[in-house]
């Protein structure tokens, strides 16, 4: 069951910060401010204002879902969620970004359940790791998903100690004489016993999950509140229309697939088209034709992916693109600008601020820096020793998180002190308020959209190879962003041990090292620590020279 840790330390208020450029935007007014309801509450009050047969999740496959499609979905599949696993226990959703997902996920909110949204690409000990600190006992997926991505040992991996239930075999209990009972319940408006709509906006809508700094996955508990408040922002700073289209390939087991990617648009009468992996690059230009959409979230990695296979009129109707997760490099805004005429808007966030923190404008679209604060929100700089200018970035506001749930207190919120959160990231500001990333203070590496911590990989290899000294560093990769590097004490290292050894452990291969450098001795500090500026100019200047030892 998830229970806050020390409930004192929740629900401070956020002083409002305006910003630049900010417009008003429609959403629904609870009080003083628009995001005290449940998500379920606003997924009706959307239907509402929007239109019950407007078209708002499309998918690859062809699956669409109005409104009034995905309110009955939600209904009639929270009523067979409601009894599953232990009743105070979250549920787990391993599933593809498809109409399928969407309707489960507010399934879930329907029946007043918690799901988890779990990386089917993390591995069985990382997602076994997520399960234990969130105490989910039951996964919902699909035959057909396991079939077509090949996860088959994964999920044998998980059903030792966990439950598995079909989607397919959901469908397939929902008899007739249910379907026209919830139909008409939700042609007459007969649905205010649904128990979603009494959630409190401060209960726990969804669990996402990050990297620990010891490599056990950290639950993030994101609340009804910190949902909405996300979207209501993120709605302030980018011009949209109801009936525009999303396109949406980031998975929902990121916030930012999620909060950007579907909920944001089911939420502004922005219809959303889902696509399962923004790793297709030769697909996905197709898509976005086929889908005419107008906005596109995605990052500089994928981006740069998909305009390497895009044919002419793919990007037509893309007029607004948003990248988040990692640095836009100015080869892709170039790029982008003389192809297809349309300006990248970076922004910036942390999945703990669900995720959105800061974003371009349009109107003010600086680069090298990720853009202004989302409104509401309040910050602090913590001093960096060295450092003359910028500091270290501590965030509050309503879209911070409830808290942490982890390994070592399953089930147990453990919520950021006096609502704030240290993002762990260096930033400064310019002249006029929009932020500027500097570098991240804490070990760690963001490769596709994840957190991946240096520590936990040392670890690893430290597995493979006991008796050696190892250090992981990240350097830039013009392709990737960045890239972990291995500067180790064993001579001739092999990676394919390291690759061999994660394939039997479970572990996913974006942890691992992609180049080794070998050397006599690690450099260390006067205080004994590795001295992690010197491991930079050793792998650089080796990698320089001879490339390193290849993946």
């Amino acid at each position: 069951m998830l229970q806050a840790a020390d409930p004192s330390v929740q629900g401070q208020s956020a002083g409002q910060a305006m910003m630049v450029g900010q417009r008003p935007v429609t959403f629904p007014q609870v009080g003083n401010e628009p995001w005290r309801t449940s998500l379920f509450a606003a997924l009706l009050d959307a239907r509402e204002r929007f239109g019950k047969g407007r078209m708002v999740v499309n998918d690859f496959a062809g699956t669409s879902l109005t409104y009034d499609r995905l309110v009955l979905g939600a209904i009639l599949l929270g009523e067979k969620l409601t009894g599953l696993g232990k009743p105070s226990s979250p549920i787990g959703v391993l599933l593809p970004n498809a109409s399928g997902v969407a309707a489960v996920f507010f399934g879930c909110q329907a029946a007043g359940r918690v799901p988890a949204m779990l990386n089917f690409s993390a591995g069985p000990r990382a997602i076994i790791g997520c399960c234990d600190a969130a105490e989910v006992d039951t996964i919902i997926c699909s035959r057909a998903f396991v079939e077509k991505a090949d996860l088959h040992d994964l999920v044998a991996e998980l059903e030792k100690t966990r439950t598995f239930v079909w989607t397919e075999d959901l469908r397939a209990s929902i008899g007739a004489l249910e379907k026209l009972r919830g139909l008409a319940r939700v042609k007459l408006g007969m649905i205010s016993s649904v128990p979603g709509l009494q959630s409190d906006p401060d209960s726990v809508a969804a669990l996402l999950f990050t990297s620990g700094t010891e490599g056990q996955p950290k639950g993030v508990a994101l609340t009804h509140a910190n949902f909405l408040s996300n979207c209501w922002q993120f709605a302030q700073v980018i011009d949209h229309e109801p009936g525009d289209t999303i396109f949406a390939a980031l998975p929902l087991f990121h916030a930012y697939g999620l909060t950007v990617g579907l909920l944001a648009g089911v939420f502004l009468g922005v219809g959303v088209y889902l696509y399962p992996s923004p790793l297709h690059y030769k697909e996905i230009p197709g898509h976005v034709r086929r889908s005419k959409a107008r906005i596109v979230v995605s990052t500089n990695t994928f981006v740069n992916g998909w305009m390497k296979n895009t044919e002419d009129g793919d990007f037509e109707s893309v007029d607004l693109m948003v990248l988040g997760a990692e640095r836009v490099s100015e080869q892709t805004r170039k790029q982008f600008r003389e192809r297809f005429e349309v300006e990248l808007l970076e922004g910036y966030g942390a999945t703990e601020a669900g995720p959105v923190i800061a974003a371009n404008h349009m109107e003010d679209n600086v680069d090298g820096t990720v853009g202004y604060l989302m409104p509401g929100m309040e910050t602090r700089l913590d001093p960096i020793e060295g450092l003359e200018t910028g500091g270290r970035l501590v965030v509050r506001g309503p879209n911070v998180m409830a808290g942490y749930v982890r390994v070592d207190a399953p089930g147990v919120i453990q919520p950021p002190v006096g609502g704030w959160h240290d993002t762990g990231d260096i930033v400064d500001f310019d002249e006029a308020g929009r932020v500027r990333i500097k570098g991240r203070a804490k070990r760690f590496a963001k490769l596709g959209g994840e957190m991946v911590s240096l520590t936990a990989v040392e670890n690893y290899v430290g597995q493979v190879w006991p008796d050696d000294h190892h250090a992981v560093i990240s350097l830039p990769d013009p392709r990737k962003g960045e890239m972990l590097v291995l500067v180790t004490e064993k001579q001739d290292p092999d990676l394919q041990d390291v690759r061999n050894w994660a394939q039997q452990e479970g572990v996913s291969e974006l942890m691992l090292p992609k180049r080794a450098v070998s050397v006599e001795e690690l450099p260390v500090l006067g205080t004994g620590k590795l001295n992690y500026g010197a491991l930079d100019e050793i792998a650089l200047d080796a990698l320089g020279a001879a490339g390193g030892t290849q993946s």
